[in-house]
């Protein structure tokens, strides 16, 4: 006999139990916050909607922008099936049930529009099992992901799919976020104007999170606005979003490497605090920052590589915090420190031209002669020792005889390069005179 009594799964909520979030959620698309640049009515997804025929997309964005919503109220407005899925619990057993279940819901007139949530989590082989699916139009697929689908997804996926970026976001979004849950509350969240944006500059840009923490302070009893300092100590703040193998990561240590050569030590602090309090580790800041020294100041100024590898040092005995303010130090260093990459260009067509040439013999008189045989065959012969000559400085030629003089290295005007290019300049007349050109 069945029990009575035992929950309905598929019942609503009583709509004062449904969480704040579920109450928010918008029922058409105009009401989405902070995409208009897609849902308005020039957007990808507004004249998508307008023309009644939805593509295949992949919805690109950070964490609590819309994306799974947009997706939702995308079926619904063109009147599709919206089946669901996430990549994070489904495997290739789920994916055939609901292949068929949408073939079979097309053999009666209704396409399916499959929404994969995290679709960056499955992996080639799962993400090429949707394409026969989308090509013969059992499904409209839609993607949500977090990360860069340039990197995350097979290219054969994303040329049958539209990539749509949605927007992290900002204080106006977020803002118009909390109004409409005061709409909804019938009462205003009880902070001061101050701590009001530090709740929004907490969100980081996510709706979903803000919401959580909105939610949590209508639940509370509190008899007075709240100041910054209070709030902080009733909400835990939420930690950037920084994934240590994923785009973010590369983002941020691009973003510190270009402010570092644009010489803005402020940024380049910005972002090194970014990566550290994100829990990077302070090594591999350090590594970048020695690549730096070498690839972006060079011979400009010398002490920028000794700075670094101090650093480094400084870091190993202190360990952290403290060794973090060696690691500031370096970065200050390498922001103000003059640029040049003159070294990094003398490489690459160093390296170049080393693979051109092959192996060729280097002329022989600059070849040492431990036996007789080689001095017998001119290893050596005729060899000037610069230290003899006059301002220790003897003008050969040292370049293999099938190859012409070549040059790599041009310093820069800055720093201690603009040093380096006058004595190249004197030896390059002293070079002429005497070999008399």
């Amino acid at each position: 006999m069945a029990d009575l009594f035992a929950p309905d799964p598929t019942a609503a909520l009583p709509a004062d139990a449904a969480p704040l979030a579920e109450k928010l959620r918008p029922q058409r698309l105009d009401q989405v916050i902070g995409q208009e640049h897609l849902t308005g009515p020039e957007g990808a997804i507004g004249r998508m909607v307008a023309a009644g025929r939805l593509s295949s997309l992949v919805l690109w964005g950070p964490p609590g922008t819309g994306k799974t919503t947009i997706a939702r109220l995308l079926a619904d407005a063109v009147g599709l099936r919206f089946a669901p899925v996430s990549a994070v619990f489904s495997g290739v057993a789920d994916l055939k049930k609901i292949f068929a279940e949408a073939r079979e819901h097309a053999r009666l007139g209704t396409r399916t529009l499959l929404f994969v949530d995290e679709i960056h989590r499955f992996n080639r082989a799962q993400q090429d099992s949707f394409l026969p699916y989308v090509e013969d139009g059992t499904v409209v697929l839609v993607g949500a992901t977090t990360e860069n689908p340039s990197f995350e997804l097979n290219a054969a996926l994303l040329s049958r799919a539209q990539v749509l970026i949605l927007n992290r976001l900002d204080a106006t979004a977020l803002t118009k976020m909390i109004g409409r849950a005061e709409d909804v509350e019938g009462r205003p969240l009880p902070l001061t104007g101050t701590a009001r944006e530090a709740l929004v500059a907490s969100a980081d840009g996510d709706g979903r999170f803000l919401l959580n923490q909105v939610e949590t302070l209508f639940s509370i009893a509190i008899d007075h606005d709240l100041e910054p300092g209070e709030l902080a100590k009733l909400l835990h703040r939420r930690l950037a979003v920084y994934d240590k193998d994923r785009e973010g990561h590369y983002n941020i240590i691009s973003a510190l490497h270009k402010s570092l050569r644009g010489s803005d030590p402020q940024a380049a602090l910005y972002y090194l605090a970014r990566m550290l309090t994100a829990g990077e580790e302070p090594l591999y800041v350090l590594r970048r920052l020695v690549r730096f020294a070498s690839e972006d100041i060079g011979l400009a100024d010398p002490q920028a590589l000794v700075q670094c590898l101090a650093a480094k040092d400084a870091y190993d005995f202190l360990g952290s915090p403290e060794g973090e303010l060696a690691i500031v130090q370096a970065c200050l260093y390498l922001a103000t420190a003059p640029k040049s990459n003159a070294a990094y260009v003398a490489q690459k067509a160093a390296f170049r031209s080393a693979k051109d040439t092959g192996s060729l013999s280097p002329p022989k008189n600059i070849l040492n002669a431990p036996t007789k045989l080689m001095k017998d065959i001119g290893y050596g012969k005729g060899y000037a020792y610069d230290h003899d000559a006059e301002d220790g400085f003897s003008g050969d030629d040292y370049w293999p005889e099938e190859m012409d003089a070549q040059s790599y290295y041009t310093p820069s005007p800055r720093g201690f390069e603009a040093k380096i290019s006058e004595r190249l300049a004197h030896w390059d007349r002293l070079r002429a005179e005497r070999r008399g050109e």
